[in-house]
């Protein structure tokens, strides 16, 4: 049986310290800085990033995409970026 999005999801939580989540949700500001951190991405914008820029960061960081530009990465992650997070995390 296949790994759900949400299983990704919480899969990854617990591998940056945050916790699951009962219903499906994309990764809250707080989560994202978390798996920014665990994969050594430090965002551009002073302050609080953009959910864009963190998951652009995220995925150029584990050569998903060939940039950090935030107009790339403007929606919740598909699951192969979720798989590949995940791999980068273990």
């Amino acid at each position: 049986m296949s790994t759900t999005v949400h299983e990704l999801r919480n899969e990854i939580r617990l591998a940056v310290g945050r916790h699951e989540r009962i219903e499906s949700t994309a990764f809250t500001k707080e989560a994202l800085a978390a798996i920014c951190e665990a994969v050594d991405y430090r965002p551009k914008s002073d302050g609080r990033p953009a959910k864009s820029e963190m998951r652009a960061g995220i995925l150029w960081t584990i050569d998903e995409l060939d940039t950090d530009d935030p107009a790339e990465a403007d929606r919740p992650f598909r699951k192969t970026e979720l798989e590949s997070i995940l791999a980068a995390l273990s």
